[in-house]
């Protein structure tokens, strides 16, 4: 038998132990936990240590190993040991044959049990002693389900605050899982768009669980252009695959858009979040949003419907094949064309009207070199705009920048 167990503990105590282990702690020779993990062992003749100190605990049980004839520890961990838990600094300290390890049921399994959902899908990340910066991918990837181990700093209002600063496209909302195991059990659900100040006192032992939420229409107040992330169906798999907020904007400014204008397309739409834009800025125009897939086709539909748009007309279909017979455009926006992206600017450029604008957002470097190349080679002057921006999101107390992905903006005008 190894001299030391790690023994996964719960809320309810030893009432929540198998008979092996709670013999094994009965016949402890040193018992180790925090405060709250001992209190809940009843008193017996084994001498006790509050792990505070991990340095001087460790310590404390190596000599208790070298001075105590058959010695058998005992340290008192939360849920399993092994998962964001004690474990891992055991492991580095003692070797894998002075260690056993019972574990016990984790927050996460007892929260997901709690809500009746099965989580071998979810997304696991701990908050204990360091910020949330981690989290932000994971919100814009639109992962379905994330549990959260917090800590003073890393609560739900923490949480919240940082969700309200990402303005998502998706939406979220949340179950803040308290005291799980005990008498003092309880579960909040909170909308993370509600102000932190409405938001009840809450256990400081909590699991926070989020859920992503189907997407709603948006509100009928909007504001002329740069409408929000969120406002958008999105692709529920890859809710961030969209020409963002800030970069929408100076693409809008780059199109340099008047009330004469006709017709226009948007190659490689996705979502129409650029075509749904324009339509409204330039209601006398027709806007041809292009995709190629059906599922990307059905979101700019849906999203045309939702803000009420008759000029906007979604095309499923390759590029350039597709843009046979559609009118001459007076302004061209190319967001997304792969391989394609030379050919389409070819037929662009050749159907683009006298006094037309094309402008290409373009995410690599590699068809950033091929863009500019058939510039040089058309004897054409490009306008080059490399956007580099950041948004603010909260850190503890303050605030840290974190940056979207760089886009280039490059502008060719006839005439």
């Amino acid at each position: 038998m190894t001299p030391i167990h790690v023994v996964g503990i719960g809320l309810e105590g030893l009432a929540g132990l198998g008979a092996t282990v709670q013999e094994i702690i009965r016949t402890a020779t040193l018992l180790v936990g925090s405060d709250r993990h001992l209190q809940l062992i009843p008193h017996g003749d084994a001498p006790r240590l509050s792990l505070r100190d991990f340095h001087a605990t460790f310590k404390a049980i190596q000599t208790h190993l070298a001075t105590t004839p058959d010695p058998q520890v005992v340290i008192l961990t939360s849920g399993d040991p092994l998962f964001y838990g004690l474990g891992r600094w055991l492991l580095e300290v003692f070797t894998p044959d002075q260690l056993t390890f019972h574990p016990h049921l984790s927050a996460v399994q007892l929260a997901f049990s709690r809500l009746k959902l099965p989580w071998q899908d979810a997304v696991i990340y701990s908050a204990h002693g360091r910020d949330l910066a981690g989290l932000v991918p994971l919100l814009q990837r639109g992962v379905e389900k994330i549990a959260i181990y917090t800590d003073g700093e890393a609560n739900i209002a923490a949480i919240s605050r940082l969700y309200q600063a990402l303005h998502l496209p998706v939406s979220y909302r949340a179950w803040v899982c308290q005291a799980l195991g005990s008498a003092e059990e309880a579960i909040l659900r909170w909308d993370l768009a509600q102000p932190v100040t409405e938001l009840p006192p809450v256990h400081p032992l909590n699991l926070v669980v989020l859920l992503r939420q189907p997407q709603h229409l948006p509100p009928r107040e909007q504001p002329v252009f740069g409408l929000g992330d969120d406002q958008f169906f999105t692709f529920g798999d890859r809710p961030s695959l969209m020409t963002k907020r800030e970069v929408r904007v100076l693409a809008l400014a780059e199109l340099a858009l008047t009330s004469t204008i006709e017709t226009v397309w948007d190659i490689g739409a996705g979502t129409g979040s650029v075509a749904v834009e324009i339509a409204r800025l330039a209601p006398q125009a027709t806007i041809y949003g292009i995709e190629k897939t059906a599922i990307g086709c059905q979101l700019i539909e849906r999203n045309r419907k939702a803000f009420g748009l008759t000029n906007l007309i979604p095309i499923q279909g390759a590029a350039p094949q597709s843009l046979s017979g559609l009118p001459q455009p007076d302004r061209v926006f190319i967001g997304g064309s792969g391989a394609q992206l030379l050919a389409n600017l070819d037929y662009c450029w050749s159907h683009l009207k006298a006094g037309g604008r094309v402008v290409l957002a373009i995410a690599t470097l590699e068809h950033q070199g091929q863009v500019l190349h058939w510039c040089q080679t058309q004897q054409i002057s490009p306008q080059v705009l490399h956007v580099q921006l950041s948004r603010s999101v909260p850190l503890g107390q303050g605030h840290r920048l974190h940056p979207l992905n760089p886009v280039t903006l490059i502008t060719l005008s006839q005439g």
